[in-house]
């Protein structure tokens, strides 16, 4: 991502460095719950872009290095020069306590893990209105054990001396513990006092403000031209549907490819929903037997995503040809698809430093190098939760914004082993079931995903006075907040009853339903 291009769409009110943290996307996310808006970058950025972007204030994320390890990850050192607040977490306060003439060494007692309560030793503007003997969560096995000149300690825990420092005079602040996550008890105290007291952020980051910006920017980027969006029916391209239709009107076409996965009467609804209801112009495309024989024989899950994405491509090559010729194309990434790489690669052959790039999204790295689209990604600054709230505030109904994640490839690999029209009706038969259960629970809105999976097995059963010798449903219930992991959802005995009673009564060819009880890790969401 060119720094030009953070500066061309919204000048970022907090600046985010990535040494490598698993936390860095989360930091974004939490500054953007205070309505201020943030970007994640490069810890390589220099000096000069930096002062392009002009931002309030700056983190420096954790990573998993040491500072005073051989090639660990650093920044240009003139960034604690620039007059700009800084807030350091873990790795990144070490790495500023080290270049300002501190010394970090690892812990000689031990290192401290998870939960711990810090002690405040004096006032600050980090610190305010943060309770003495608060829990915050901590990783990490180093320790500063001497302080630049100008800094003080302002909060320590039993094992960590320095769990939070302070140059006040200079805005230059660290703490040894995780604020980004839930388990730090005064988490978004400390991130809102940075955002709003030190580095003097407005909260002016809205869906509102954001469909503000975002409706000329369209119009000015699409002009005349036609636009065409691959339309899934999911959050993500629905949202889009509606930002670019009130943009541009009519010139959006949007081509929803039916490949035969989807879920029951999925292609149905998306026609009378955007078509008819909305007046979006959506082009159908009935490639359900195509796709199904592309899998004939295919067993191994990954081959059968390759054919699937392959085929896809190809039919929206062709169509796209046929009702074109279009000179944009809109895609749904969002903000997790674009981030910036950590920056802390490094080539195995010369042990340098790999250079950064961003990562490449799925639809937009797939696409044949010969359809030469420009593309519009309106939304490629939004984390998920954003997209919702846009989508709400755009007109979308809950079933569509609330709607769970649907695999690209669909129940194609919800079926494991070959896929057949037969294993197709039946798994979308129980899969409908499963979750309209969970909805007259009024559990639907609880629950990250509630599907159903296809056994390649039979097993035998008693129906009536007859044996039977039929397939089993695996349902899958999970909980989380963002798909990087999950635990198994605690469904009530007596909605299970319901789900397995009518499964086995009103789905042909089943006479068996189990439900897995596995978290996210071991296990993965999808069974395939």
């Amino acid at each position: 991502m060119s720094q030009n291009l953070l500066k061309k769409e919204r000048d970022p009110s907090i600046l985010i460095l990535d040494f490598g943290s698993q936390y860095s996307e989360l930091i974004a996310r939490r500054i953007r719950e205070t309505n201020v808006f943030s970007l994640v970058v490069s810890n390589l950025i220099g000096i000069q872009d930096i002062q392009d972007i002009n931002p309030q204030g700056i983190v420096l994320s954790g990573g998993p290095n040491s500072v005073y390890e051989e090639n660990a990850p650093t920044c240009d050192e003139q960034i604690f020069r620039l007059g700009i607040p800084i807030l350091g977490i873990c790795y990144g306060m070490q790495l500023m306590v080290k270049e300002l003439g501190g010394t970090v060494t690892r812990a000689k007692n031990k290192g401290e893990y998870g939960r711990a309560p810090i002690t405040i030793d004096s006032q600050s503007d980090l610190l305010s209105e943060v309770k003495d003997q608060s829990i915050m969560w901590m990783s990490h096995g180093d320790s500063i054990v001497k302080l630049p000149h100008g800094f003080l300690k302002i909060a320590h825990t039993e094992n960590t001396l320095h769990a939070a420092i302070s140059h006040q005079e200079k805005k230059l602040f660290g703490v040894q513990f995780h604020p980004e996550v839930i388990h730090s008890e005064f988490g978004m105290t400390i991130i809102k006092n940075f955002v709003y007291s030190i580095a003097n952020c407005n909260p002016d980051w809205t869906t509102e403000k954001f469909l503000e910006e975002a409706i000329p920017r369209i119009r000015d980027q699409v002009g005349s031209k036609k636009v065409l969006l691959a339309l899934s029916g999911g959050v993500d391209s629905s949202t889009l549907a509606f930002l670019l239709y009130k943009a541009i009107g009519n010139k959006l076409t949007c081509m929803f490819i039916d490949q035969g996965f989807m879920r029951k009467g999925e292609p149905e609804f998306l026609m009378k929903f955007f078509d008819k209801k909305f007046h979006i112009k959506v082009e159908y495309i009935n490639a359900r037997e195509r796709f199904l024989s592309k899998l004939k024989g295919v067993t191994d899950p990954e081959l059968k995503r390759k054919i699937i994405g392959g085929e896809f491509i190809k039919v929206f090559e062709e169509e796209s040809n046929r009702l074109g010729p279009f000179q944009y194309l809109a895609q749904g990434t969002l903000y997790p698809d674009v981030i910036e790489s950590a920056g802390t690669n490094i080539d195995p052959n010369t042990g340098e430093r790999i250079a950064v790039k961003i990562k490449s999204h799925h639809n937009v790295g797939g696409l044949p190098k010969d359809l030469q689209f420009k593309l519009v990604e309106p939304l490629r600054k939004l984390f998920k939760d954003e997209v919702r709230e846009l989508g709400k505030n755009l007109g979308l109904p809950d079933e569509i914004i609330k709607r769970h994640p649907f695999p690209g490839p669909g129940l194609a690999i919800r079926i494991l082993g070959e896929v057949s029209l037969e294993k197709l009706n039946c798994l979308r038969d129980a899969d409908w079931i499963v979750r309209d259960e969970i909805k007259k629970a009024g559990l639907y809105n609880d629950i990250w995903q509630a599907f159903a999976v296809l056994l390649p097995v039979k097993t035998v059963g008693v129906m009536g006075d007859k044996r039977t010798y039929s397939w089993p449903i695996v349902l899958r219930c999970v909980s989380s907040e963002d798909g990087m992991t999950a635990d198994w959802s605690r469904i009530p005995y007596e909605i299970l009853e319901r789900i397995s009673n009518r499964i086995v009564n009103e789905v042909t060819e089943v006479n068996r339903v189990v439900f897995d009880i596995t978290s996210k890790p071991p296990g993965t969401i999808e069974w395939e």
